[in-house]
């Protein structure tokens, strides 16, 4: 990437930045909501504008996902889907390429495709971003109904994720929420003063054991216990010691069972690792998407296969927090700028079709004054937020 935007980048919301480059026009009636955001959605083509920016946007995203064109030889209603297979992979090559360059250290680029070009798009991401930083694939239940007109019933599409580093994007990466079987397992029998908690075994394999984790230990009611074979103590028998008598270790109701440590509600990190199957019920559908849009772009066509909120809403808490910046290349409908700002993210969205301005600034209005839709139940959206529209000047003619 180029340097056309300066070097203030890191100091600099992207608007203001983009404000001061000739390569882009500001469109002031098509801004929405509060324009001294760092959000902007740009009209033009991606990898030109990608280009354009060159280092005000190198290393400031977080989180990059992408729903590009299947290259399934349809025609859709706003785009059409029959590039041929060599052109593809040499157009996705490139724009992974560019799009590598604008993540942060621990950054991320998701990607959705289906069974048609997965197995190339897996190849080009692991030349891009080296086989050691493909994070993940996930299957995305996307359809409930069952299509009989083909030798099998399509219900998923893929996900691919690829990092900057594996092992930056690992140890920044988000957890689910816990589920309710697993919030359940926290009780509290014995009234303890701490809360909820749940016991966990208090002897481990012995394999890198130090001697002084093996000793009998005496439980409170003068019984001892001894680790099963191969098995050794958590801790060292002082610091045991200390755990049993401040309470933290548990012998059952009568005192007589094989020791038990506690886990507290309040002093656990609740959450859990994101599965790679994610279902219909839990992130959306095809289907439900475009019901959620029909109820918000009533006069404009929809979109034939956009993407549910609560698919995107997924992606960013796993791989973003509030006020991180996000990508989408492919902004298409505007799911991902849409949930970006009713998740508290900073946004950048390129488009090149004029749905940029008939769809998703519609859309992105009708978010900024509260729309109850998608997954604004789940975040408790109440309205707020917007972002400056500009053209490049390779669509710099009046939408």
């Amino acid at each position: 990437m180029k340097s056309s935007l300066g070097t203030s980048a890191s100091l600099t919301p992207l608007p203001l930045l983009l404000d001061g480059s000739n390569d882009f026009s500001r469109v002031d009636d098509l801004t929405v909501g509060e324009s001294r955001t760092g959000s902007a959605l740009i009209h033009g083509e991606n990898l030109a504008v990608l280009d354009s920016l060159g280092d005000a946007i190198k290393g400031r995203v977080k989180c990059v996902y992408i729903d590009p064109p299947y290259n399934n030889a349809e025609v859709y209603r706003h785009y059409d889907d029959r590039l041929g297979r060599r052109v593809w992979l040499d157009r996705m090559t490139h724009r992974l390429r560019a799009l590598r360059e604008t993540l942060t250290a621990d950054g991320s680029v998701w990607v959705s495709i289906d069974d048609g070009e997965m197995h190339n798009l897996r190849q080009i991401g692991d030349e891009v971003f080296g086989p050691e930083n493909f994070v993940s694939s996930i299957v995305w239940n996307h359809r409930k109904t069952r299509e009989n007109r083909r030798p099998f019933s399509t219900n998923h599409e893929y996900i691919l994720c690829f990092a900057r580093s594996a092992e930056h994007f690992k140890r920044s990466r988000n957890l689910l929420a816990a589920t309710p079987e697993i919030l359940g397992r926290y009780k509290n029998p014995d009234k303890d003063p701490r809360g909820a908690w749940q016991s966990v075994s208090a002897n481990v394999q012995d394999g890198h054991a130090t001697k002084a984790q093996f000793y009998t230990l005496v439980a409170p009611n003068g019984t001892p216990h001894r680790p099963p074979k191969g098995r050794c103590w958590v801790y060292s028998q002082p610091k045991m010691e200390a755990e049993i008598r401040a309470g933290r270790v548990y012998f059952g109701r009568d005192g007589n069972s094989v020791p038990r440590i506690k886990k507290y509600l309040s002093e656990a990190k609740i959450g859990v690792a994101p599965s790679t199957l994610w279902m219909a019920d839990d992130v959306g559908t095809t289907d439900s998407a475009k019901k959620h849009l029909m109820g918000l772009l009533t006069k404009e066509a929809v979109f034939d296969t956009p993407k549910p909120e609560g698919l995107v809403q997924r992606i960013l808490h796993i791989a973003s927090n509030p006020g991180d910046l996000v990508l989408d290349a492919y902004l298409g409908s505007g799911t991902t700028a849409s949930v970006a700002m009713k998740m508290g993210r900073d946004f950048l969205g390129i488009e090149q079709g004029p749905h940029i301005a008939t769809h998703c600034v519609k859309r992105l209005r009708a978010v900024f004054a509260g729309e109850s839709g998608g997954v604004s139940p789940l975040v408790g959206w109440q309205g707020g937020g917007g972002c400056a529209f500009y053209s490049h000047r390779s669509k710099l003619t009046r939408i």
